[in-house]
């Protein structure tokens, strides 16, 4: 019987592949929709990809081409690092480049100290910018992700992962840096040439940033973005031991075999003074099947910008999303008639 599926497998040569993560998440991007995942919303460390959040904190609340000095803030750091030096100066933005390409730790208190004028302000900062992105299952007690003495340490999800990369995501200068596979800054002391971490910017060419994290407590953690045809991604995994070559399976997973649609068209006509503010586009299976439903709430609208309904998108009979219907008062050019517009014109004649 063995020899029978061993002819079979070679004659029709087939792979299994499983995620090794204890976690993990795909998300659309552009939507926030979740396309799949494991334990989404189980609490872990999460390690260095803390630093997605320092660095968004940093470039909300600091000074981008404010020069900081080096204090004795960097004498806590252990692990990863820049290997900067007390009385050293660089800009925010060079750290900002060492903290996600080299995920240096030091560079991660020397941020916090110069953003927020201590590590535990700063922290609290960290904090407040989860609470408004809606990270509702994270705590930050560094700006780092390593673990205390007593093994405490950052934690979140990979929901609360993803919520945070496609907010960030949307701040150039955040691209900027995670997008960036190396680069020479040069300090008052020292020129330095780093390397990004994050091997898929060199080994699979649709991605387009992330940041990598590990410790003995937490494991391999990843957070991965990826684009191709207007198919804009997000993979977070914890606890993976063969986290890069998941991450490039479920992108591929997606790019083959899914496709974006327009499936809400704001430029469409919903009738007399009813517009749509913007499109719906949706990742779907090539099989799977989409229906929209129109579904008007009020019929005599009089306020200006009023909710009048809404256009639901169905996917596979269940309703995923919608986009509002607003109501559009018409112009009063478009009321007058031709006798009063004429007398308009006469009177500039």
């Amino acid at each position: 019987m063995k020899k029978f599926w061993l002819f079979l497998f070679l004659l029709f040569p087939f792979s299994i592949k499983a995620l090794s993560a204890s976690s993990y998440i795909v998300m659309d991007m552009d939507s926030g929709r979740v396309l799949e995942g494991s334990n989404i919303k189980k609490e872990s460390l999460i390690a260095s990809t803390t630093k997605i959040l320092t660095a968004i904190t940093a470039i909300e609340h600091g000074n981008l081409e404010s020069k900081v000095r080096i204090g004795n803030e960097i004498l806590k750091s252990f692990g990863s690092g820049i290997y900067v030096q007390i009385g050293e100066e660089l800009t925010l933005d060079d750290l900002l480049y060492g903290l996600m390409l080299r995920s240096g730790n030091d560079a991660a208190l020397a941020i916090a100290k110069a953003v927020s004028g201590s590590v535990d302000s700063f922290v609290y900062l960290m904090n407040e910018e989860a609470s408004n992105i809606g990270m509702e299952n994270s705590l930050f007690i560094n700006p780092s992700g390593l673990e205390d003495d007593n093994g405490n340490g950052n934690t979140s999800t990979v929901y609360d992962m993803a919520l945070l990369t496609r907010y960030a995501m949307q701040n150039e200068h955040y691209q900027r840096f995670v997008s960036t596979k190396d680069i020479i800054i040069k300090s008052s002391m020292k020129t330095y040439h780093w390397y990004n971490k994050n091997k898929l910017l060199n080994t699979y060419k649709y991605c387009t940033g992330g940041k990598t994290g590990f410790t003995k407590k937490a494991r391999r953690t990843l957070v991965t973005t990826a684009s191709k045809n207007n198919m804009n991604l997000i993979v977070v995994t914890f606890n993976d031991g063969n986290d890069f070559n998941d991450h490039k399976s479920l992108y591929e997973k997606y790019f083959n075999n899914y496709e974006v649609i327009k499936v809400i068209d704001k430029e469409d006509d919903y009738g007399k003074n009813i517009k749509l503010k913007d499109d719906y586009y949706l990742i779907k299976d090539k099989k799977e099947k989409v229906e929209t439903n129109i579904v008007i709430e009020e019929e005599s609208p009089s306020e200006q910008g009023s909710i009048v309904g809404k256009v639901e998108v169905i996917l596979n009979g269940e309703v995923l999303g919608y986009r509002n219907l607003y109501y559009e008062k018409p112009s009063i050019t478009e009321n007058k008639s031709f006798l009063s517009k004429l007398l308009d014109f006469l009177k500039f004649w």
